[in-house]
């Protein structure tokens, strides 16, 4: 049996580790579109991203799959315009296509930032939908 002490080590770790470790998600059901072209997202995404050089309307960052492949992807927005509008294009084809992804599947992409050693690395997971009767029932991990 654990002792009052221990539960507050290890309550202390836990917190330690999350301190240590932020995580940012973002998650998309895929349209058409982000199938076939680009994916579009949220102008939130981009405060997950490296920073774009002065002057610069895209970035590039690396992904890890649950296989562990890496995956290069490019983030672009507008250069004109009242908002950014950020879609991912150069490597998200590909992506998908390896991925067999199809419209109303899921694609997720997680930020990590560990404070300790000050990386940052990002994931991406890929679900494919689960549908009963034409209707999604849910989302299996690819």
């Amino acid at each position: 049996m654990e002792s009052s002490h221990e539960h507050e080590e290890i309550s202390f770790a836990l917190l330690l580790l999350l301190l240590v470790l932020e995580m940012t998600n973002f998650w998309k059901i895929l349209r058409k579109t982000d199938t076939e072209k680009r994916l579009s997202v949220p102008i939130r995404f981009l405060r997950s991203l490296p920073p774009f050089k002065l002057g610069s309307h895209a970035v590039t960052f690396e992904a890890t799959d649950e296989k562990g492949k890496a995956w290069p992807f490019q983030c672009s927005i507008r250069k004109r315009g009242q908002y950014p509008k950020p879609v991912l294009t150069r490597g998200w084809v590909a992506f998908v296509k390896s991925k067999k992804l199809r419209v109303g599947d899921k694609v997720r992409f997680i930020k990590r930032e560990n404070r300790a050693t000050a990386t940052i690395s990002y994931k991406v997971r890929a679900e494919k939908a689960i549908k009963i009767f034409g209707a999604t029932f849910g989302y299996a991990r690819i």
